[in-house]
């Protein structure tokens, strides 16, 4: 998303709003303002809160993106000149500037959950009033992990992946800061010792400036496929790990799975599944 962002500041701020539409009827989440608003405003900055994207347009409304799991933003240098058509195509909004440029948001599959909202304020929207501190921002120290981590007894994948709790790593990168820090998808966040603490602060920072490092300067439509090429465990069951030479192992839950590596992160145990396995240490 940092990414994406990056390359919005580069493509869209300072260009006027020619039009946006929503082709699918579940994407816009907010009518009040109306899309129609958006007409004739200047985007003056993008971003991001966690996942989602955030471009301010005029003096007060902001376009809030989230693309979910399926989603995807893609540039277009020329847009089509007519609106597009509500139908069953990946479609689901779409985005034209005063040049003639823009974008359009996609979604794969039948589970729709890409969301549109346009709010005067990002607060609004609720997912991000209920974001956890960014890992990104200078103010997020080891100590502010340690807080994060204190009393909890949850497993530390399912730590950072909450939304609520740390925003914006989500289920790969979590995958990718574990099997940095040398630590099971397992661990209990109230087990963490100081030291253990910082090995994963350190793990967390380094990940997300590396990810970010890599997609710099790159074309929208290049970014996932740099994503993927950079993963060392997410996305690779059966793949031999590239620190140790270990098989990737996989977990799998209802709508997700994690990947990790037995040696490098169990002390060589498989977690076979989540309701017969260990908490391991």
């Amino acid at each position: 998303m940092e990414a994406l962002a990056a390359f919005l500041r580069e493509r869209a701020v300072g260009h006027a709003i020619a039009r946006a539409d929503a082709a699918s009827f579940s994407v816009l989440k907010t009518f009040d303002p109306p899309l129609s608003a958006l007409t004739g405003q200047m985007i003056g900055a993008a971003g991001r809160h966690g996942k989602f994207l955030d471009l301010s347009c005029g003096p007060e409304l902001h376009l809030i993106m989230h693309l979910a799991r399926a989603g995807w933003l893609r540039w277009r240098d020329e847009q089509p000149a007519k609106p597009p058509k509500p139908g069953k195509s990946p479609l689901a909004f779409r985005l034209t500037l005063d040049d003639g440029s823009g974008f359009d948001l996609t979604e794969a599959g039948t589970r729709k959950r890409l969301a549109v909202y346009l709010v005067r304020d990002p607060a609004d929207v609720p997912g991000v009033a209920t974001l956890g501190p960014d890992p990104m921002a200078p103010e997020f120290s080891v100590d502010a992990l340690a807080a994060l981590l204190a009393g909890r007894r949850t497993q530390i994948k399912g730590v950072l992946r909450d939304q609520h709790i740390i925003a914006g790593i989500g289920n790969a990168y979590s995958d990718e800061v574990l099997h940095a820090a040398r630590m099971s998808p397992f661990k209990i966040a109230a087990s963490f010792s100081a030291e253990e603490t910082k090995t994963l602060y350190d793990a967390i920072g380094q990940t997300l400036r590396d990810a970010v490092e890599r997609s710099a300067g790159l074309a929208a439509a290049d970014l996932k496929g740099e994503k993927k090429t950079g993963l060392r465990v997410h996305g690779r069951t059966g793949e031999p790990c590239q620190v140790c030479g270990d098989t990737i192992r996989e977990v799998s839950f209802a709508d997700s799975a994690f990947q990790y590596c037995p040696t490098c992160q169990t002390g060589g145990k498989p977690l076979a599944d989540r309701r017969l396995s260990r908490l391991l240490k």
